[in-house]
């Protein structure tokens, strides 16, 4: 079970830089995201929820509706997202990607950790192309 992500453009500046794009993520009851890694930072709001990530050093994170993280970027900042309770997570992130830039990079649990944690993640989760539009 994996997450769902679309994507919502932002109005462009006045100079006519683009302003990064956000996504939502949804993670159905009992999905997780599989370990894997961002190429940027995101910052990250939950929306509904809860989000309990497992970070590459095997501590543990949860994140409640109405809160936010950072994901810092990088191999060395692998994690996942579990999605533990009854209602699906919804997350909204703001990572500074250019259109069709894959999202997050798939890679083995890091050393010590559980690679079947998350066995039945869907690879659309890494996708750049949006599920659903906002």
């Amino acid at each position: 079970m994996g997450g769902r992500q679309a994507t919502t453009a932002r109005p462009g500046r006045a100079c006519g830089a683009a302003v990064p794009s956000g996504r939502k993520i949804v993670i159905p009851p009992g999905g997780c995201t599989g370990w894997h890694f961002h190429r940027v930072r995101l910052d990250a709001v939950v929306l509904a929820g809860t989000l309990t990530r497992v970070l590459h050093d095997r501590t543990v994170e949860v994140h409640r509706t109405g809160t936010t993280f950072v994901e810092p970027a990088g191999i060395g900042h692998i994690h996942l997202g579990h999605n533990l309770g009854t209602e699906p997570v919804v997350l909204y992130v703001t990572p500074a990607l250019p259109e069709g830039t894959p999202f997050a990079i798939p890679t083995p649990a890091p050393a010590g950790a559980t690679p079947a944690a998350c066995r039945s993640h869907k690879p659309s989760y890494f996708s750049a192309d949006p599920v659903e539009a906002t």
